[in-house]
């Protein structure tokens, strides 16, 4: 039952990487960067606090192990590899793809023409590739060890197309913007549709004979009609919400001045809060545990943002500026 609700709430990666290139494209379509200039601008934002959360939770890693870590040179060698691969911890991987869309934005840029001139064909070639990368790492042929097909997760090729479709939505703005204004129950229908699609295939999946954790991974082929879908609802309620004169924007604009950093901490936090969550899941079992244990993990990472955001280091642990530096900033401004 919750990996079968779990499947669909994977929309989030694919969407992050539909708005990334959306917002780059967007910002740079009647003026295309330099290639060292935007790189020299954009990666460390993320190349420094990927390197410096990877070296944390490598040590956490090492700390909370139940294994001798053996030989320094061994945890030093544990280390580089962690660093190419980002698997020190869980999340880590989504900083790597991150930095390839940075590192092949002049490329993407150097393609505006043909997104414009032929978008539709551009999309179907790249959802084809899609559909076929997807299926491959679903349904791997005989012999192919795991290992092996587990290093394209943290390659840009399952996402590419959702990197594409947002190129495309940025160059054609207008459009795209006026068509879901027009059609918001086409929108809506989608999403209901594309969801009993996703949730039609996680069900066959598993009666097939798939395990649930499989079936609900991120990278099913039926899981990408839904994604779309649901970049396009997002898109529709950004517009609503734009149109509507962005109520609530300080909170919008106190979130996305923590977001980044909410997401490199989250994990730190469920660390910590590892005996809570033994001890709620023992006693009182589910669903009790997610009731007490996600509010509890929320606050406590937002007390350790708050807490990053105002170090001199904060640039290296969040990508953002410390709070206090801002703040005298935009006085003297």
């Amino acid at each position: 039952m919750s990996d079968g609700i779990e499947a669909p709430l994977h929309l989030t990666r694919e969407a992050f990487f539909a708005l990334t290139t959306f917002v780059l494209v967007f910002s740079y379509r009647s003026r295309p960067p330099r290639p060292m200039v935007f790189w020299r601008r954009r990666m460390p934002l993320v190349a420094v606090p990927y390197v410096v959360w990877l070296v944390l939770y490598w040590g956490c890693s090492l700390l909370t192990a139940e294994q001798p870590a053996g030989s320094a040179a061994a945890a030093l060698r544990a280390l580089g590899i962690e660093i190419a691969n980002g698997t020190a911890w869980y999340h880590l991987y989504f900083l790597l793809v991150t930095l390839q869309v940075y590192l092949l934005f002049p490329v993407l840029m150097k393609l505006v023409r043909t997104l414009e001139r032929r978008p539709w064909l551009v999309l179907v070639i790249s959802g084809a590739v899609q559909i076929a990368v997807t299926c491959f790492l679903s349904h791997p042929p005989e012999g192919l060890e795991y290992s092996t097909v587990s290093r394209f997760f943290t390659t840009l090729l399952p996402y590419q197309f959702y990197s594409v479709l947002g190129a495309v939505a940025a160059l054609h703005f207008e459009t795209v913007q006026a068509w879901v204004r027009r059609h918001p129950w086409f929108v809506a229908g989608g999403l209901v549709v594309t969801l009993a699609v996703a949730e039609t295939g996680y069900l066959v999946s598993v009666h097939n004979g798939l395990w649930p954790e499989l079936a609900s991974d991120a990278l099913r082929p039926y899981l990408v009609p839904w994604c779309v879908a649901a970049i396009a609802g997002l898109f529709l309620v950004g517009t609503r919400w734009a149109e509507a004169g962005r109520p609530g924007g300080r909170v919008v604009s106190w979130a996305v001045g923590r977001s980044f950093a909410i997401f490199l901490t989250h994990p730190l936090a469920l660390a910590l809060l590892s005996p809570l969550i033994a001890f709620v899941g023992d006693g009182m079992g589910a669903p009790w545990t997610t009731v007490v244990v996600y509010p509890t993990t929320v606050a406590l990472t937002l007390v350790l943002v708050e807490v990053l955001r105002r170090l001199p280091w904060s640039r290296a642990l969040t990508g953002r500026t410390p709070l206090e530096l801002k703040r005298a900033a935009a006085t003297a401004a």
